[in-house]
């Protein structure tokens, strides 16, 4: 089940609308029916937290593995950093289109993938911005 189905689930289940949610976790209404009908997903980490408190699960209930990939990528990296991830997904995904792996043999794979996406993207960022630019000069 996807993050917004997951938040729609929980919310008519508590008996409470798009409004009332996006108000108990301080967010727009828009930002909500996104959630639940667009496929997105929150960029910041604590409004997981504050979903999972509204709607009494675990944090990671709300989150997928893929999700919290998809999630990093676009806090450390920004929009391209979030492009990018989706599309490593998308092309991992593929290499299982037709065969068959065992539920966790394909996590293993994809938790592999996405480390090696963000170690990459470290030494890149690290390689190819001028110093005067970087967040932490220290490496």
């Amino acid at each position: 089940m996807k993050f917004g189905e997951k938040v729609r689930e929980l919310r008519t289940k508590k008996n409470i609308t798009q409004a009332e949610l996006a108000k108990l976790v301080g967010v727009a209404k828009r930002t909500v029916a996104g959630w639940e009908n667009d496929g997105r997903y929150p960029q910041n980490r604590d409004l997981y937290d504050a979903l999972a408190k509204v709607f009494e699960v675990q944090t990671s209930y709300l989150a997928s593995e893929d999700e919290e990939f998809i999630a990093d990528a676009a806090e450390r990296f920004g929009v391209k950093g979030e492009r990018e991830a989706k599309a490593v997904l998308t092309q991992a995904a593929a290499v299982f289109a037709g065969g068959e792996l065992s539920d966790e043999d394909r996590l293993a794979f994809m938790t592999e993938i996405q480390q090696l996406y963000l170690e990459s993207k470290d030494i890149a960022a690290k390689k190819f911005t001028p110093k005067k630019y970087r967040k932490d000069d220290s490496q």
